[in-house]
């Protein structure tokens, strides 16, 4: 669940922060409220630590103001204070090694900012601490076979006004690999004339064409019929994906609807994600063998290849077919049947 924040909580040189992180970083409006929330749980444990009865009572911990942390109190911060906050994340808040990693880099990012960007601050209390190790776990997707029955049950929903609309959602999901926040940022004049590319804004403001295959081409031309329609033609929005409301289709839009069918496809109890369809794309692209693992890089957007190399584990059907191609592969252990004869004679050991 994603709490409310503004940046009008917190003092003037956290607000010039976050201005960097959007201006000159790139950082999206929701990567920069991410930021922002670790940075204010970290300033209400630093003012409360002294309290355990607002440290223990998570209504008065989500009370206390922030704003008082200034200059002057980041400048008095300190390597032990961090690593402190660290364990009450671990004890207090049963982080995970990822959420309290996620707490250190936004720390951490702050004091650089502070330091080698602006130099406010001599010292970087976050220099030598190390991240938290992450666990290396494999992403969640969906079979080939699951992929099909989540199409095919909202091509069947003939009740749903907005069938073919999000039939094309998830046709780009399950094909291109995109993000959420890159599919509801699509506009019409991101598509290229023929449907033979679109553009997509990715992290950090980056832009990337994206290649469209033929069940891409296929459910853009059906839906591109009822969305360039006389009855969107007083539509200003320029979206390609509208919302009931007739404005651009929102985030938790697409999560509410990409939920509705997994539950409807029976896939409900796998605790999918809309994320895991951009996971299922990659894994379905690579597990094809055609695909190289740099290739795939380009197309889901990512920075480094060993973000991409995840899928690389993911291939179960390849390594088994790679042991059945072993030339030993053949080979069978002899039968019990000829097996010497017991001796029943003289058991002595050879001298």
């Amino acid at each position: 669940m994603r709490h409310e924040i503004s940046t009008g909580e917190f003092a003037p040189v956290i607000r010039e922060y976050a201005g960097y992180k959007s201006a000159i970083q790139g950082c999206s409006q929701r990567t920069v409220e991410e930021y922002l929330l670790d940075l204010r749980t970290f300033f209400r444990w630093l003012l409360s630590r002294d309290d355990p009865a607002v440290l223990e009572d998570p209504e008065a911990f989500s009370r206390v103001d922030v704003k008082s942390v200034d200059l002057d109190v980041l400048r008095g911060i300190t390597q032990g204070d961090v690593y402190d906050f660290l364990m009450y994340a671990d004890s207090d808040r049963d982080n995970h090694s990822s959420a309290k990693a996620r707490k250190l880099a936004a720390i951490r990012g702050l004091f650089k900012f502070l330091t080698a960007k602006r130099g406010y601050l001599t010292d970087d209390p976050t220099a030598y601490i190390d991240s938290p190790k992450l666990k290396k776990a494999l992403p969640k997707v969906l079979s080939l076979e699951e992929a099909l029955l989540l199409l095919d049950t909202v091509a069947s929903d003939r009740e749903s006004h907005h069938r073919v609309r999000d039939y094309t959602i998830l046709t780009l999901f399950l094909n291109c690999g995109m993000r959420v926040s890159e599919l509801v940022g699509i506009s019409l004049t991101d598509l290229n004339p023929d449907l033979r590319s679109l553009r997509v804004v990715g992290k950090g403001n980056k832009e990337r064409l994206i290649y469209l295959n033929d069940a891409c081409r296929a459910a853009l031309e059906a839906w591109l019929t009822i969305r360039l329609s006389p009855d969107y033609e007083r539509n200003m929005e320029k979206a390609l994906f509208l919302s009931n409301r007739g404005t651009r289709f929102s985030d938790k839009g697409v999560q509410h609807m990409v939920y509705k069918y997994l539950n409807m496809a029976g896939l409900g109890a796998r605790r999918l994600s809309v994320h895991k369809l951009r996971h299922t794309a990659a894994t379905l692209m690579y597990q094809s063998g055609e695909v190289d693992i740099r290739v795939l890089k380009d197309i889901l957007g990512h920075e480094q290849l060993n973000t991409t190399q995840i899928y690389t584990h993911l291939s179960d059907q390849g390594m088994e077919q790679a042991m059945a191609h072993n030339p030993l592969n053949s080979l069978r252990p002899p039968s019990a049947d000829d097996a010497p004869e017991t001796d029943n004679g003289d058991d002595e050991q050879g001298e």
